[in-house]
Parts: structure tokens; C-alpha cells; sequence
């Protein structure tokens, strides 16, 4: 881990602060690297740091009595991981894994977070509208789970991970995409199959290189761009 003061923010969240307000709390912040599969938060556990990626993507995950896992969100770079930290209680339900390999990572300390927030000015609200906005692309997940084939919403989910990373190929296993989307490896591995066969994408030992994204955004659902949109819309107001 290094300090931040000579490092540009990477975080979309971070960087959209007032200059003021970056400064303070630069110190308060350090870079750390994230490694595939970690957990950065159990259920049940306290929270001790709150984590803004500044590359690679995280998941909020629910996790099931039997130990499998579905995801209930994405996060990269746009924001943060730990929110539950601004409860005094500061115990989350749910559990954040790292999807991929993270080299930057901003690090803070929950207790930090939770000062930072009660001064109540342009990180609290920042940090809400994100809490928003999140909420809502959970809720969205929700609707799509329920509603939507596994066809679309496994061309969605290949969307935000494309987005989350900024690059047309990146490390994706199918045994974690199924447990991702509460799907069968067998039937992740079918429909993978029949995106490589339409050009979409290409798929081998674990590397997925998006090759239509076009194509794959009118395969997925309505979903994908409702919540695109959602935090394209957090950083607009941020500005």
C-alpha cells in the first residue's frame, strides 16, 4: 500500500470531489492491490474499511444458506464498496468478493468514512446520491433475475463487466459468471457457446473479448441501459 497525494484519482467518485474536499481527505486514503475472489466483507461481520476501485469491479453478492451466491450488484470505478459502514452498527447483510485482479484500489477506514460523512457537505452528499443510485440499479437486478431469460441478462452482465474493466478483453471463468447469475456452469458454457457462434464475443480458457458490442446490446434487455444510465446520470450532477 502507498499514499495517495502523488497518485491521480482513478475512482470516478473520488475525482468528481471539489479540489477543497479531495485534499482533506486524500490523507485519510491509501492504494491497495485487490486479488480475484477476495472477500472485502462478510455477512454478519464489521465493517473496517470502505473500498473505492480505481480499476477492476467488485460484487455485492447475497449469500445463501448453503453457501452459493447471486449477485445484487456491480461496482468498478464509478463507486464504492461498504456503504453499510455509514451505520454506527456498521454490519452488512450481504458479501463484496473482487471479480478480477485490482491493482488500484483507494482504501479508507470505516470510522474515517463515517467522520467524513457527518460533516454533512459535498462528500455526504456525493456519497448519497451514489447510495440512490446503487439502490436502484439493485432493485433493477432484481426485476431482471425475475423477468428477463438467462440469454439477456448473461449479454447484460458481459456489458457491465466490460464497462466496469474499459477494455474489449478481460479474465472470466464460466463457473463464476453461473454463480454470478444463479445459473448452471452447463448452461452458461451453452449460451457463451451460441454469443461466440454469432460473433458477439470469443471465449477460451478463461478470456472473454467482447467483438459486436453492438450486437450484444440488442441481446441483452432493457436493463443494461437503465442502469447505465443511472450512474452516468450520478456523475453528471456530481459535475
Amino acid at each position: 500500500m502507498w499514499s495517495v497525494s502523488t497518485v491521480s484519482i482513478q475512482n470516478l467518485l473520488l475525482a468528481s470531489l471539489p479540489p477543497g474536499d479531495l485534499k482533506r481527505i486524500l490523507p485519510q486514503l491509501e492504494i491497495v492491490p485487490l486479488r480475484l475472489k477476495e472477500f472485502l466483507h462478510k455477512p454478519g461481520e464489521p465493517i473496517e474499511y470502505v473500498y473505492f476501485p480505481g480499476t477492476g469491479f467488485c460484487s455485492i453478492v447475497t449469500v445463501l444458506e448453503d453457501g452459493s451466491m447471486v449477485e445484487a450488484a456491480t461496482v468498478g470505478r464509478e463507486g464504492l464498496v461498504g456503504l453499510a459502514a455509514t451505520l454506527n452498527e456498521n454490519c452488512t447483510t450481504l458479501a463484496s468478493m473482487v471479480q478480477t485482479d485490482i491493482e488500484v484500489c483507494y482504501r479508507m477506514k470505516a470510522s474515517a468514512f463515517r467522520e467524513e460523512m457527518e460533516r454533512c457537505g459535498t462528500f455526504h452528499d456525493l456519497i448519497m446520491r451514489y447510495q440512490q443510485a446503487l439502490m436502484a440499479f439493485i432493485m433493477q437486478t432484481a426485476a431482471c433475475n425475475a423477468a428477463h431469460s438467462i440469454e439477456q441478462r448473461l449479454a447484460r452482465w458481459l456489458l457491465v463487466a466490460q464497462d466496469r474493466m474499459d477494455a474489449d478483453n478481460f479474465l472470466l471463468t464460466q463457473e463464476f459468471i453461473a454463480m454470478m447469475l444463479g445459473a448452471s456452469r452447463s448452461t452458461v458454457s451453452e449460451i457463451a457457446a451460441e454469443l461466440q457462434k454469432s460473433g458477439f464475443i470469443t471465449y477460451s480458457r478463461g478470456r472473454v473479448s467482447i467483438r459486436d458490442r453492438e450486437a450484444l446490446e440488442a441481446a441483452s434487455c432493457e436493463c443494461y441501459k437503465t442502469g447505465a444510465e443511472l450512474f452516468r446520470d450520478l456523475r453528471a450532477h456530481a459535475h
